[in-house]
């Protein structure tokens, strides 16, 4: 395959979306194309291939749990950072040149963003020859009971959109469990599968036996980090060792207090490259449901609980976890609930039992690497979709 790709990603808290999005560019360098990555999160510890051209915007973040836009100091956003951000992102695209262009949640979700991202669709529908532009999203939207956005989603998508990459495998989870507009765009949308890192080869010896507590990314995750610590005093597997993964956002003061706190037999770390071969070892992993940890746990074979995050309107997690509960791959302790006695009744319960076996569709990176290298050429998105996507 030849050309090059664009890709626009903007994570908040988690880094989940940046990590996804790596995955496929990894996928697409791999077969041969150029990629150019713009990113517009704070700097990652994440691994990338060095054949990526990374671009850093200037970094927005949230705040907290409320979503609150800020810059790498902490001030709210003003219109000199949005110049900066839009004239960077235009540099990068103008200098790409790319047959493809791939838009990571928008135009369902980063409408915070519309001030760079309008502008960049306006400069690839200009282009000559006009790149193909994909919406890239994961499997759940967080849901919103509001019609008249989701007929402006729609009204985009269908004006300039060519196709809509759903990360996900609707035989566990259909894009409508979520938008319920789906079928109206129905013949731009392609299920990829889920997108797993590639070639992964997890050492099962890695944290045999461990309870393996995982925050993501951290920044919403110190109730769960202190509900879990909590739970271990109570005595929770106390004969097993617990391995803490705070995650790389997790306020430095809230990691400070985690490591003092812990007892004897257990370790708190910022973050591991090798997530994956500790929850092939563990005992009972313990985490939010965020669309890698969960994918990763499921494809583990991890005994699992899941404590969605939930805050303010988000929905997506819960829906994820609710599912997984409710096939039996996991146990479920919502947020809302969360004490460190359920905590540790789930745990006990979670590692008293094998959990059933779940087939899922995992080739993501590489089809959606396919279908967007496909578009870069010649052939048309009909012929496109013919080639092994799973269409609604």
């Amino acid at each position: 395959m030849t050309g090059r790709a664009f890709f626009w990603v903007q994570y908040l808290l988690g880094v989940g979306h940046l990590q996804r999005a790596l995955r496929i560019a990894e996928a697409l360098v791999a077969d041969g194309m150029d990629v150019t990555l713009a990113c517009g999160g704070p700097p990652s510890p994440l691994p990338r291939d060095s054949r990526i051209q990374f671009v850093q915007l200037p970094p927005v973040r949230a705040r907290d749990a409320s979503f609150t836009l800020v810059d790498e100091t902490g001030a709210p956003l003003d219109e000199p950072l949005r110049e900066r951000r839009r004239a960077a992102l235009l540099g990068a695209f103008a200098e790409a040149q790319p047959g493809a262009v791939v838009l990571e949640g928008f135009p369902f979700a980063r409408r915070a963003f519309r001030f760079e991202l309008d502008p960049l669709i306006a400069a690839a529908r200009a282009a000559r020859p006009r790149p193909r532009l994909f919406c890239s999203i994961r499997d759940i939207l967080v849901a919103r009971d509001n019609p008249a956005r989701d007929r402006e989603v729609v009204e985009r998508v269908r004006r300039e959109f060519d196709a809509v990459l759903v990360h996900g495998d609707p035989a566990l989870i259909p894009l409508d469990a979520s938008f319920a507009a789906a079928p109206q765009i129905a013949d731009r949308i392609a299920y990829t599968g889920y997108v797993t890192a590639a070639g992964h080869r997890p050492d099962a010896r890695a944290g045999e036996g461990e309870v393996l507590v995982s925050a993501g990314g951290g920044a919403a995750g110190r109730l769960l980090l202190e509900a879990a610590l909590a739970a271990r005093r109570r005595g929770a597997l106390a004969d097993r060792r617990w391995r803490f993964l705070a995650g790389p956002n997790l306020p430095a003061a809230d990691f400070a207090a985690l490591q003092a706190a812990a007892p004897a037999g257990v370790a708190v770390e910022r973050f591991r490259h090798d997530l994956m071969s500790l929850l092939r070892g563990c005992r009972v992993s313990v985490s939010q449901a965020g669309y890698n940890t969960a994918l990763e746990t499921l494809l583990s074979g991890a005994r699992a609980v899941f404590v969605p995050f939930a805050a303010g309107r988000e929905t997506e997690q819960l829906v994820r976890a609710e599912r997984l509960a409710a096939l039996g791959r996991a146990e479920l302790v919502r947020e809302s609930e969360l004490s460190p006695q359920l905590l540790a009744a789930a745990i006990e319960r979670a590692a008293a039992r094998e959990p059933p076996a779940l087939t899922i569709d995992s080739d993501g990176a590489a089809r959606s690497a396919r279908l967007i290298a496909g578009r870069t050429g010649a052939t048309g998105l009909a012929a496109d979709l013919k080639t092994g996507m799973t269409v609604t």
